[in-house]
């Protein structure tokens, strides 16, 4: 599996080379440059928003009488964005070690597993959701577009999967427990718990309907906003497209990344994905590989201080586990 996720990010870090090779170096450089500093900053702090935004949908569908703050939730979501971004590991990757993160900042373990599966479900709808009014978008406005249909039938396939994935977890499944049990063995600072406690759990949370449709709803309102930060980027780089236009490409470009889970960062598809897709709506390939370029940027700008400051916590933890031991053994040889 290792060797499969470094194969995955050099060829797709092999792939965005060679298409920004393809367009001219200079001419993405200097599209990427027009935004600015302030055009920069400005996208960040957008997106900075839309992560708390998602922190407060992980928070909302949490049940209210075992969880802790808001800005635990929050900083979970702030991890596992950045690991996605920034490390060598698949999007599954930085949701583990997101959980992680919130554990060490104060979520039980059980608690973590149980809420940040029906919260990545909650969220996996609202994606379907904002890319089938992408693709929407596209018939409507480019209904010459060869991928519609495939595209269409992988949307209603990927909602099927949701559902029965909503069903499983909410009937109850042993294999679902036992993934459950492996990642709370993770996350939690004790691997003591309950048999059945975070099937219990999942179970309470998907009881409370109104708060589940409350935490798809912000997500889908972190999707659009997704759309906007987009929208904006273009706007300071001097080559603004209408919104609509925007939401269309993000939605699909989004949906491309969610189908390329395996590979870190969806190197290389991202790019892909945004030439194609910006291509539709008259977006030059240079625009459109600087505005994938400007994203991870900013995933750098924002990541890098989460992951610092999570292997801190994670290095002091281990660092109070083991001190006790070595007391021990000074003890002993004495």
């Amino acid at each position: 599996m290792k060797l499969f996720g470094i194969s995955a990010l050099l060829l797709g870090l092999l792939a965005g080379m060679l298409l920004i090779d393809s367009v001219g170096f200079g001419a993405v450089g200097q599209a990427l440059l027009a935004v600015g500093w302030t055009g920069f900053f400005a996208v960040a702090a957008f997106h900075l928003g839309t992560v708390v935004l998602c922190g407060i949908a992980w928070f909302v569908v949490a049940p209210p009488a075992e969880r802790p703050r808001c800005r635990v939730f929050v900083w979970g979501r702030l991890v596992r964005e950045a690991v996605s971004e920034i490390l060598p590991l698949s999007q599954l990757g930085g949701f583990v070690v997101g959980g992680r993160a919130a554990s060490l900042a104060g979520l039980s373990g059980r608690l973590a597993a149980a809420s940040s599966v029906v919260d990545a479900t909650v969220e996996l709808l609202a994606q379907i959701v904002f890319a089938a009014l992408a693709l929407a978008i596209v018939a409507a406005l480019r209904p010459e577009a060869p991928f519609i249909g495939p595209v269409a039938l992988a949307l209603a396939a990927a909602l099927l999967v949701a559902i029965l994935f909503v069903a499983a977890q909410s009937r109850g499944v042993a294999m679902l427990e036992r993934i459950a049990d492996r990642f709370i063995r993770q996350w939690s600072r004790s691997a003591s718990w309950a048999p059945g406690a975070i099937q219990d759990t999942v179970h309470r949370i998907y009881g409370r309907r109104g708060r589940l449709l409350s935490g798809f709803l912000l997500h889908l309102l972190g999707w659009v906003a997704s759309a906007v930060e987009a929208w904006l980027a273009l706007l300071f780089m001097g080559d603004p497209l209408g919104l609509a236009a925007v939401i269309a490409i993000e939605g699909l470009v989004y949906a491309a990344r969610a189908m390329a889970f395996a590979v870190p960062a969806a190197l290389g598809v991202q790019e892909g994905a945004y030439v194609v897709l910006g291509g539709l709506f008259g977006l030059t390939p240079d625009a459109a590989l600087a505005l994938s370029l400007l994203k991870r940027a900013r995933g750098l700008l924002l990541g890098v201080p989460p992951v610092v400051i999570w292997q801190l916590a994670e290095g002091r933890r281990l660092w109070h586990r083991g001190r006790p031991a070595a007391v021990r053994v000074r003890v002993e040889r004495r």
